[in-house]
């Protein structure tokens, strides 16, 4: 008789004690916890940089496409534009303990003096951090190279891919000498190629110069940037024309590549 009564303690005891447990479990997942409070000093605000690129022949002298005025490069020779483009790609921003950060999630931009609009490459995304530099590659990495074709700023449409070696076109100029010894007395400069020891992809940096940048400060900062063409065939390496008129494969790409390097520098950086 005494066995069956603690039996039947024992019973009611298990029975108590799990619907406390079930009642706690229904009542803390009906729970929602209240979110931490915002502090303002975890909040991380965001500005824009924008890249103005703006090309030149010389310092002073705007490109103008398709004119019967020419220019001349360091032997004189006469020379007219018909076509400029180029690949923006790979920007970073550097804060001031070395570390970088992407300007943005898009990896190339194509600069073409035919859209003025594509002149203008814009982040809006900069968080908030104290910035020292900007840096940029001109061509295509060999990732995106061997990738196919593509779409937006890397779509074949623009007239930046090879189809015969499947790859892009860094920089195209096109225009006329009359020294040029190709049929038309065209001038053709298509560079390109990702593979050593041909690899035409350049990288340039640009210092803020003491003018860090901090979107908590700074909504916006401005740069704009010089290319100066010129620079393409009167910089390490000086283009005859009569004698290098056209590049359109790895020969000499290099050469012009080094060339180009030296084309960009800052007109203004300015605070709005």
């Amino acid at each position: 008789m005494i066995k069956s009564i603690k039996r039947i303690k024992l019973i009611l005891f298990t029975i108590i004690i799990s619907f406390g447990v079930m009642s706690f479990i229904n009542v803390w997942a009906g729970f929602t916890p209240s979110p931490p409070a915002l502090n303002a000093k975890n909040i991380k605000r965001k500005g824009t940089i924008i890249l103005q690129f703006e090309n030149y022949v010389g310092e002073e002298v705007p490109v103008i496409l398709d004119t019967s005025v020419g220019y001349f490069n360091k032997f004189n020779q006469p020379y007219t534009i018909s076509k400029l483009k180029y690949y923006i790609g790979n920007i970073y921003l550097k804060r001031k303990d070395g570390t970088k950060t992407p300007f943005s999630y898009d990896n190339y931009f194509l600069v073409d003096e035919e859209n003025n609009a594509s002149k203008k490459i814009e982040s809006d995304a900069i968080i908030e951090d104290e910035y020292t530099s900007i840096s940029f590659s001109i061509g295509v990495d060999s990732l995106h190279n061997c990738s196919g074709a593509q779409s937006g700023a890397l779509d074949p449409m623009n007239g930046m891919f090879w189809a015969w070696n499947t790859g892009y076109i860094f920089f195209k100029l096109e225009g006329n000498s009359p020294v040029s010894q190709s049929p038309g007395k065209l001038l053709e400069f298509h560079i390109g190629g990702y593979k050593e020891p041909n690899n035409c992809l350049r990288t340039v940096t640009f210092d803020f110069n003491n003018k860090n940048f901090d979107p908590d400060n700074k909504g916006t900062r401005v740069i704009k940037i010089r290319a100066d063409v010129s620079k393409v065939f009167n910089s390490t390496t000086k283009i005859d024309f009569s004698k290098i008129s056209s590049i359109t494969d790895y020969h000499n790409a290099t050469m012009i590549a080094d060339n180009y390097k030296d084309m960009f520098s800052v007109i203004s950086i300015d605070d709005k």
